[in-house]
């Protein structure tokens, strides 16, 4: 059974950095991953994408020009968030999919969240 797995996560002061990670176990292959955020109240936002080649990216308007997302092998997906903001704070999410119009695939794995603080 594939399990995405998260960290990462903190409390950083406005402008500040943070990586956060999540890495696939179990057989995983050919998978789209990607990176949402979450506020209470809110609906769940689509911030980064990456495909399984690694060779397409994605990223929300919000996000442009301070996030990255990378992987580094098929499992193990990165975003590197810079220049933080107050507002970037949530509970981010890692998603894996296949299948979909991208990149709003069909993201049928999910990992628990970790979250993200960004103090003014």
């Amino acid at each position: 059974q594939v399990q995405l797995v998260e960290s990462g996560g903190g409390l950083v002061q406005a402008g500040g950095s943070l990586r956060v990670s999540c890495a696939a176990s179990g057989p995983f292959s050919n998978y789209h991953m990607a990176w949402f955020r979450q506020t209470p109240g809110k609906e769940r936002e689509l911030v980064a994408a990456i495909r399984w080649s690694a060779d397409i990216t994605y990223y929300a308007t919000s996000v442009k020009g301070r996030f990255t997302i990378s992987r580094d092998n098929a499992k193990t997906v990165y975003l590197q968030m810079n220049s933080l903001k107050p507002e970037d704070t949530a509970v981010y999410y890692c998603a894996a999919g296949r299948v979909g119009s991208w990149p709003q695939l069909r993201y049928d794995l999910w990992g628990q969240g970790t979250q993200v603080t960004v103090s003014s």
